[in-house]
């Protein structure tokens, strides 16, 4: 089962792996961002790789991802993607000390399933790693506002923090941080964006939650 819109990520990988060029210092305040929080780690897993613009440099060595086009550019980056989704991972639980979800949780048909699934594939006292577009700052509600007119996001369904808060709760997560970044219109940044500790204002918002023991139990 593909993730909602994966037809167009396939017939148009190219064009969104060149926005990362295209809007470098918005890409370079979110991997900031997402350095803050990341931690050191041995084995990690991104969920919904992308072309692997963050794996990469955060050191994740695998990544699933349910569009073939997406995958091989990943894959050139070094990346060893699995074609699946994130709702029914193909690895055995405990695999993994990272499980990171960037940009990638609004294209989820069943985020909260998704959540279920990194859970029981992380070690105890492993954590994730998840970066979103909070829909209730500023620029959430600009990018919803303009979702219908972008060929990427128009299936997407954005949530606020509060919404993944409650998630990992439910989930037993505990050790949680938060931090934010892009506080401008992606055309108004001129130099790197700041990383600021919570959410409310920043456009982009990483959030960290340590696994324990019996977490998914909570659920």
């Amino acid at each position: 089962m593909d993730k909602p819109g994966t037809h167009v990520f396939e017939s148009s990988a190219q064009e969104y792996d060149a926005w990362f060029e295209k809007h470098r210092l918005c890409y370079e305040s979110e991997l900031r961002a997402l350095k803050t929080l990341a931690g050191p780690h041995q084995c990690g897993l991104e969920l919904g790789v992308g072309t692997g613009r963050f794996a990469t440099p955060l050191g994740i060595a695998v990544g699933i991802e349910p569009a073939r086009a997406m995958a091989a550019i990943a894959q050139e980056r070094g990346i060893q993607v699995v074609q699946a989704v994130a709702e029914a991972l193909p690895f055995l639980q405990e695999s993994f000390d990272l499980v990171a979800i960037i940009t990638a949780l609004c294209f989820f048909r069943d985020p909260f399933q998704a959540l279920m699934e990194a859970t029981r594939v992380l070690i105890p006292s492993g954590r994730i790693l998840i970066g979103m577009i909070d829909k209730d700052s500023p620029l959430g509600r600009l990018y919803e506002a303009n979702r219908l007119q972008s060929k990427f996001y128009r299936d997407a369904r954005f949530y606020g923090v509060r919404d993944i808060l409650t998630w990992l709760k439910r989930l037993g997560y505990t050790d949680k941080k938060l931090c934010q970044t892009i506080f401008k219109g992606l055309s108004e940044i001129t130099e790197p964006e700041p990383v600021r500790n919570g959410f409310g204002a920043g456009g982009f918002v990483v959030i960290s939650a340590r696994k324990v023991d019996g977490a998914l139990s909570a659920a």
